[in-house]
């Protein structure tokens, strides 16, 4: 069975976007980057739900080709690019880069490709994140906690039925003051 995985950068009032879709205060310190980096290796699969899909192929496909592209950007978008993919979507019609679409029952399909061998999966954004969550899917939560305050926007946390007990992993301070944890699901 794979573990799944829902690891973003958020703010300290635990929102992944500001209103708007704002993510300007999140830009990561080469620490930080490298640290996603090495999680998009270390990963067979990634899940997206459409908005976090949007933002990601409007980059990445190209971030190694962009002319003040870092060496670890550039390492990075072959990864990601290279990588397989699936996305969630009900209005999403075609999808590239080593990427499948998935148009049907979103839990179901993470319910199958959960219940595959393989390595560790991720899973990004919140609404398609949050359906995962409600169904006890998720075994691992990293959580990159800026020191800003949102006051509002995308939670990185859905509304549950039930709690979730967690057992903490890792916790490390990188620089700008962002604050790393990882935290399991007790089971």
């Amino acid at each position: 069975m794979r573990k799944l995985i829902y690891g973003m950068n958020l703010t300290l009032d635990g929102y992944i976007a500001a209103p708007g879709d704002d993510i300007g205060w999140s830009v990561p310190s080469d620490e930080l980057f490298q640290f996603w980096s090495d999680q998009l290796q270390a990963t067979d699969l990634t899940l997206y739900g459409r908005k976090l899909w949007q933002t990601m192929s409007s980059y990445w496909p190209t971030g190694d080709q962009q002319p003040n592209a870092t060496p670890a950007e550039i390492e990075f978008a072959r990864r990601w690019r290279d990588m397989s993919k699936v996305v969630f979507s009900s209005t999403t019609d075609k999808v590239d880069w080593n990427t499948r679409l998935v148009t049907g029952d979103a839990v179901a399909e993470i319910t199958r490709l959960k219940a595959e061998d393989g390595g560790p999966m991720d899973i990004g954004g919140a609404t398609l994140a949050g359906a995962a969550m409600r169904a006890g899917l998720i075994d691992e939560y990293v959580l990159a906690t800026a020191p800003v305050l949102a006051g509002g926007g995308t939670p990185f946390f859905t509304a549950l039925d039930n709690w979730v007990n967690l057992n903490l992993v890792e916790t490390r301070t990188l620089p700008g003051g962002v604050i790393l944890t990882r935290y399991e699901t007790r089971r």
